[in-house]
């Protein structure tokens, strides 16, 4: 035996023990049937773009907590300790100190007005004593001091207007968190449908394939009987050759579709198999222009959202006015207070009403030609001009993208159906072609284009019906018809 031999013997027996390995070997299981359904549930859990709006929504919930708290209480505590001593050379010596303690409570309240409430105890000592009476002296102070706006800064609605911007911006969060999903629900319908026609593409180019091969087999043996030449058997496998290429190219476009589909329903699970995917049964709903564009202009997330945008603009430009007026504060303090040998007595006897003390003043700011507030109330009126405008663009822009969504319907259905008689025509062709040559009446060349010909009319037909599910899913997206259709409950 020669070394080649040998070689190909070898060769022959491993080969001989990888199929009996692969024949013990189990098949792994089909993964299930992938729907629409599903891929929606899933996107809705794992999609980025979902996950980052929900975060963004959540965000928009702190921003109202911060406005709220600009009406907590503020509590504040100090305590400081003072000593001062006169230089010796002086004509008394004379040494101090002093200790004060003070606890305050502030609040503002929503008329624009602050309530703070204090409480002050102080040990005073010199020596020697600058005045007869209490050496160390003890002192205590309550008190209740209020401070108005009357001019800027007055009204419960210049106050809350922070409050109601906040929450404004909660709802725009809540609509801009349903334009993602709709947009995302949008996508996964959308590649969803692709990757059918991509897999039922792949299926047509396999059928082309074996009906390339089944000629090829006819034409060897008809070239054997001496009925065909060797050109048509080179025809034959230049076919053969040519919807291998075709088939190669599918399975390049059915891989990239599934990617394209796992990208929206998951997150980095581009190894997890997707089971069947098929086109639904559903027929087309009856549609028209007023009952779309009604369903578009009440439910877009855009039109809505441009519409919460000019309310915050609203309470912008009503702050910004009330910033060009003049700061006219009333204040007002009633107080009590004691003096005593302890801070035990200080702070019990502050309440006897033995002393007190009360004040009441006016204070006006105007700032010299309120050139920043003019300035700041002009930027606000613009920033309302420019979302008026954009609010109107919006509105034109439902009206012509519902009105090119009803178009694009209705001329895939009629697409559809023509594509339907098209690959009719076509497989009739493609059958009495095949008829003609076996029977000597034609040419494989011919048979070889009707057989394209069949190809293209089916795949025509595969992207007819594709056209028109998108078609309708965009029109579903406009209307925002999808929510109620997966079943979407976004107060979750």
């Amino acid at each position: 035996m020669t070394s080649y031999q040998r070689f190909a013997f070898a060769a022959f027996a491993l080969a001989l023990l990888q199929s009996a390995g692969l024949a013990q070997t189990p098949a792994p299981a089909a993964p299930p049937p992938l729907t629409l359904e599903e891929c929606v549930a899933r996107a809705l859990e794992k999609n980025f773009d979902v996950s980052i709006q929900r975060l963004t929504t959540t965000s928009a919930t702190g921003d109202v907590e911060i406005a709220k708290a600009g009406y907590d209480p503020n509590l504040s505590l100090s305590s400081s300790r003072f000593f001062n001593k006169t230089p010796p050379n002086t004509t008394s010596s004379l040494s101090q100190s002093t200790q004060a303690n003070r606890l305050s409570v502030s609040q503002k309240i929503v008329t624009g007005a602050t309530v703070t409430a204090t409480g002050l105890l102080d040990r005073n000592y010199s020596r020697p004593a600058v005045t007869a009476g209490l050496n160390p002296a003890y002192t205590g102070d309550v008190g209740l001091l209020v401070r108005q706006p009357l001019l800027k800064g007055a009204g419960t609605g210049i106050n809350r207007a922070a409050i109601e911007r906040a929450k404004l911006g909660v709802s725009r969060a809540n609509t801009d968190l349903k334009g993602t999903v709709l947009t995302v629900v949008r996508n996964v319908e959308a590649a969803y449908y692709n990757l059918v026609f991509a897999r039922e593409q792949r299926e047509v180019r396999r059928f082309s394939l074996e009906v390339a091969n089944k000629l090829l087999d006819e034409n060897k043996a008809r070239r054997s009987s001496g009925v065909a030449t060797d050109l048509d058997v080179l025809q034959s496998e230049v076919g053969v050759a040519n919807t291998q290429r075709d088939l190669v190219l599918s399975n390049q476009t059915v891989r990239n579709n599934e990617d394209a589909l796992l990208q929206l329903i998951g997150q980095f699970e581009f190894d997890r198999p997707l089971g069947a995917v098929r086109f639904t049964d559903e027929p087309v709903p009856a549609f028209s222009f007023a009952n779309s564009y009604q369903l578009a202009r009440e439910n877009q997330p855009d039109y809505l959202s441009s519409a919460l945008a000019l309310e915050q603009y609203k309470l912008d430009l009503k702050t910004t006015k009330d910033n060009r007026r003049p700061q006219l504060d009333l204040g007002g303090s009633l107080g009590q207070a004691s003096k005593e040998n302890s801070y035990g007595n200080a702070s019990s006897e502050v309440w006897n009403g033995k002393g007190y003390n009360w004040g009441v003043d006016l204070s006006l700011t105007l700032p010299w030609g309120f050139r920043a507030e003019n300035a700041r109330y002009r930027q606000a009126q613009l920033a309302h001009n420019r979302g008026q405008a954009r609010r109107q663009q919006i509105e034109q822009d439902i009206v012509v993208q519902v009105r090119g969504a009803i178009r694009a319907v209705e001329t895939n259905q009629e697409n559809v159906r023509i594509s339907a008689l098209a690959q009719e025509l076509s497989q009739r062709q493609f059958e009495q072609e095949k008829a003609r040559y076996e029977a000597g009446l034609s040419t494989f060349r011919f048979v070889q284009q009707s057989q394209a010909d069949l190809d293209t009319a089916r795949v025509n037909l595969l992207q007819a019906k594709v056209s028109l599910r998108i078609s309708l899913v965009d029109l579903a997206r406009l209307e925002a018809s999808s929510l109620a259709r997966y079943k979407i409950n976004l107060a979750k």
